[in-house]
């Protein structure tokens, strides 16, 4: 059954521009295709340096869910409107910092170095830890989360006839092997837009490629993934050009996949089965690991459609998760493809809606190059 759920979607929409706005506090130009990192790009980083910056924005979006609050509860009031103050060490981050060296310290004795106690862990959502019992918890409806990495394993399925089922509920075999590309255009609207519908253009080609091109009032953002690796640029990006790294690539990889998904079951090696209630619904969930670590869940309803896929990325602070939803199934070229996406980070959350679909279409490789660096606004 549905539980209750705290929404602090204002907050988390302050956060996203926060967290775009940091980022270009000290740009500087990276060589040949390496990501950008924490060190060239950030002023006054002390305990996450090293990592990406894709990589970061999720840390970031771990404290701001795992607070219940925005970027600004931890930085400068002023960050939003003004990007040097982000680089402000204030009592709070100081104190982020001091929480930071104590959760890896536990996780390094107790749990040999693995992310096991998180900010998450003690705060769930709250500013201040919760340290007394919670009666409500035991005695009322419990809330509703599908989205576990540790879950019993169901013997009585495989991963094997989950994936021929979904083939078949999408349009089988043959219609799938005869859709090789497609176009399609529809809306966007996200944190990003202020929640503002403006237009979106995409372009997917078989076996993996997909890029997505948003058409924002202050110029269009480029999400690219070629098969091999995946860029986002545009005026709702932390850097000109963000490469995306580690779990952020591969859901990126994912995503691709989805829209041709006969090459979905390969994506990994070896999958483990288990159930879930999503939507007062029971789903069948799908889940692959990655150095003997879960990193990615995909939900499938009783029809057997794929409604959900859930993709973790592993983060100095914890395994952070990106959540894609899937629905409005349509037929083109007797395919069902989902009209509708929506995507929820820690960080961000937005949502496509497709009008018009043109299957099997002829699409420029320019289409799935690198995109060029956003240039800086006037």
């Amino acid at each position: 059954m549905k539980g209750s759920r705290r929404a602090f979607l204002g907050a988390a929409a302050v956060a996203v521009v926060c967290l775009a706005g940091a980022a270009t506090v000290a740009v500087r130009a990276q060589a040949g295709d390496a990501p950008p990192m924490t060190d060239s790009t950030f002023k006054n980083i002390l305990l996450l340096k090293g990592i990406p910056v894709d990589t970061f924005l999720d840390a970031m979006g771990m404290f701001a869910n795992a607070m219940g609050n925005d970027c600004t509860y931890c930085h400068a009031s002023g960050a939003a409107l003004d990007r040097d103050a982000f680089a402000v060490a204030t009592p709070r981050i100081q104190r982020a910092r001091q929480m930071i060296v104590m959760m890896n310290a536990i996780n390094k004795q107790y749990f040999a170095g693995q992310p096991r106690v998180t900010c998450f862990t003690c705060h769930g959502g709250n500013q201040s830890p919760r340290s007394d019992p919670n009666l409500a918890l035991q005695y009322s409806t419990p809330p509703e989360d599908p989205n576990v990495r540790d879950f019993p394993t169901d013997p009585t399925s495989s991963a094997d006839q989950i994936f021929d089922r979904y083939v078949q509920a999408i349009g089988g075999t043959a219609r799938l092997a005869a859709l090789t590309s497609f176009t399609a255009k529809g809306t966007y609207e996200g944190f990003d837009t202020l929640f503002e519908k403006v237009p979106v253009d995409i372009f997917a080609q078989a076996p993996n490629r997909y890029t997505t091109t948003v058409h924002m009032s202050a110029g269009d953002s480029v999400r690219v993934y070629n098969g091999a690796g995946g860029w986002m640029a545009g005026p709702d990006t932390a850097v000109p050009l963000l490469t995306l790294t580690s779990g952020n690539l591969d859901r990126a990889r994912l995503e691709a996949l989805v829209a041709f998904p006969t090459g979905l079951r390969q994506a990994f090696g070896q999958w483990r089965v288990g159930r879930a209630v999503m939507n007062d619904q029971e789903v069948r969930v799908v889940q692959a690991a990655e150095n003997g670590q879960p990193v990615l869940n995909l939900y499938f309803d009783e029809s057997g459609m794929l409604v959900r896929l859930v993709r973790w990325t592993v983060t100095p602070v914890g395994f952070v998760p990106t959540q894609i939803d899937y629905s409005d199934f349509r037929e083109v070229a007797g395919v069902k493809i989902p009209f509708r996406r929506q995507v929820s980070q820690t960080y961000m959350q937005m949502t496509v809606e497709l009008s018009n679909v043109q299957p099997n279409v002829t699409i420029d490789a320019a289409r799935f190059a690198k995109p060029a660096p956003a240039k800086p606004a006037a």
